[in-house]
């Protein structure tokens, strides 16, 4: 949430960045200044009001001292018509700051100077590539990994749609294996790193989506836990970034570094076609989330570490990737600057003529003190001053599915098996390969995947 004093004296500013964000011509700028000229306004005259009543109030004791008492009554029966008049200008002061609040809501956050402005994610800028200096070489004849997942029976959308719907999928035998493996190296990695690990609640309630930014504005994004105020966690960061909220931390608490594994749930699943087919988007997924919290002057050097603490994972899987700064168009409501990590798999047609094609398996963003007015979030630089708000940082590290699909294409031999990177293999009882196992049911006879 902005402050409304930086609405009040940079206007232009937040009207550049609607506009640099497309979201508008920032016209709703100029509605919420006048709602706030005519909130303070009638707080004016509500302090004056007081201010009134207050002196008669003075005024009937001293009458009725004096022994003055009809003068006394004439004093009360105005200070009764300024109680009545301050009751309803105070109601009329209290609904108009609700109003004001629920609007400021709806205010993304300012992108940071150095976010590059552009319409949509063909204008973001690639800052570097990692892992093609020693190129695996790719086998001809490879297949996608939804195909791939079939033919080993470690990945199935059928029975996953059968039990639950479209967008969701069983991991089995050795798929399963894996996932649990790349969660284990990550939270490894991660502890090294120096976060504190935490298993959140699933359920987060809407106080806590509006917190860091999903609600209002991503609501119907989101899966609704029917006659209670909760919903599914879409994102680790929601209960982590929120367990601090109403909470004033000290100056030697930070930076707080936490990871947390959860499993994840959205609506959205966008279209589907060949460069989504499989799990590269689904309803359900799991993530190790990083969450930052840190004093505002620290808060752009710890963006770049958290940048590279996200990394770590893909070259300790010898993964190759990019890091990607997203432009003002392609920002997320809440980011005031976000990397995206996108991993490379040799399957498909990229951009710009490119082979092969780009998996963003990690946004790492800063939302400087943005989440942290909406939750409560502050801290105490000295035990003596007031409190600030702090700067939130979140990075995933890293979605699994778009890991998995990574491996299983990268990683693919011209036998249809699949090497396990190294770092792995001490996770999956020294595993090399995956090889699949024989599908089971009649179904599978007649696709021809069994004898």
């Amino acid at each position: 949430m902005l402050a409304r004093r930086y609405l009040r004296e940079n206007p232009e500013i937040v009207k550049t960045a609607i506009k640099n964000r497309n979201m508008g011509d920032g016209k709703m700028v100029e509605s919420l200044l006048q709602l706030d000229e005519e909130w303070r306004n009638i707080k004016s005259k509500c302090d004056n009001l007081r201010h009134e009543r207050n002196t008669v109030s003075a005024l009937i004791g001293n009458l009725k001292n004096e022994g003055k008492e009809e003068a006394a009554i004439d004093a009360i029966t105005k200070s009764s018509v300024i109680k009545t008049k301050l009751d309803k200008l105070e109601e009329s002061a209290k609904k108009m700051e609700e109003k004001l609040q629920k609007e400021l809501l709806e205010l993304p956050n300012i992108p940071h100077e150095s976010v590059p402005i552009g319409m949509d994610e063909s204008d973001n800028v690639e800052i570097r590539r990692r892992g093609f200096e020693n190129l695996r070489k790719v086998p001809e004849g490879i297949i996608p990994h939804y195909e791939l997942g079939v033919k080993l029976d470690i990945i199935d959308e059928v029975r996953g749609a059968k039990t639950t719907g479209s967008g969701f999928y069983f991991l089995k035998g050795e798929g399963a294996r894996l996932e649990h493996a790349l969660i284990s190296l990550m939270l490894d990695i991660h502890r090294e790193q120096g976060y504190i690990e935490l298993i959140p609640p699933i359920p987060v309630s809407s106080t806590s989506m509006t917190g860091t930014g999903q609600f209002p504005k991503f609501v119907g994004d989101a899966y609704k836990i029917e006659g209670e105020d909760l919903w599914l966690c879409p994102t680790a960061e929601v209960p982590v970034t929120n367990m601090y909220s109403g909470e004033i931390l000290l100056d030697e608490d930070l930076p707080i570094k936490h990871q947390a594994y959860t499993p994840n749930f959205r609506r959205e699943a966008g279209e589907h076609g060949t460069e989504t087919r499989g799990i590269v988007r689904v309803h359900q997924f799991n993530k190790v989330e990083l969450v930052n919290f840190i004093q505002p002057d620290d808060s752009y050097k710890q963006l770049e570490l958290l940048v590279d603490d996200a990394e770590e994972v893909l070259r300790k899987l010898e993964l190759p990737y990019r890091v990607i700064s997203l432009c003002t168009g392609d920002l997320t409501f809440s980011s005031a600057k976000t990397y995206d990590i996108e991993v490379w798999t040799p399957i498909g047609n990229g951009e710009k003529g490119e082979e092969g094609r780009w998996l963003e398996v990690s946004s790492a963003s800063n939302f400087e003190d943005f989440q942290a007015r909406r939750a409560g979030l502050r801290y105490r630089p000295k035990r003596h001053e007031s409190a600030e708000y702090i700067h939130t940082l979140n990075a995933s590290g890293l979605a699994l599915p778009r890991v998995i699909v990574a491996i299983l294409e990268y990683y693919q031999n011209e036998d249809g098996t699949v090497d396990i990177p190294n770092i792995l293999q001490p996770y999956m009882g020294g595993l090399e390969k995956i090889k699949g196992h024989e599908p089971i049911g009649e179904s599978a006879v007649g696709a021809g995947l069994r004898n």
